[in-house]
């Protein structure tokens, strides 16, 4: 059974059908999204509220519909990296 399972899993691994491909794209796509929500802290500042970190996210939607748009692209642009590089020295210097 278990030798089974492993078979099925490795084919459906390789599969390379269009809609496949798209649909695993889209998967890993949507986790790496929702692994940026909770690198953010919003899951244990929200007690994990999944309504309130929504909100968060359609105020952050909004401010971009807004006249400083742009400003606001750049300013948390420039503080995701910052805190991507932090984050990274962080580990690379953990070892």
């Amino acid at each position: 059974m278990a030798i089974r399972h492993r078979l099925e899993a490795a084919q459906a691994r390789s599969d390379t059908r269009e809609w496949v491909v798209k649909r695993r794209e889209r998967t890993r796509h949507l986790i790496e999204l929702g692994g940026l929500v909770a690198k953010a802290g919003l899951v244990e500042l929200t007690a994990d509220d999944r309504a309130a970190i929504y909100g968060a996210l359609l105020t952050a939607a909004d401010r971009l519909r807004d006249e400083e748009r742009e400003q606001m692209l750049v300013l948390w642009s420039r503080r995701g990296r910052r805190a991507s590089t932090i984050a990274a020295a962080r580990s690379c210097c953990s070892r």
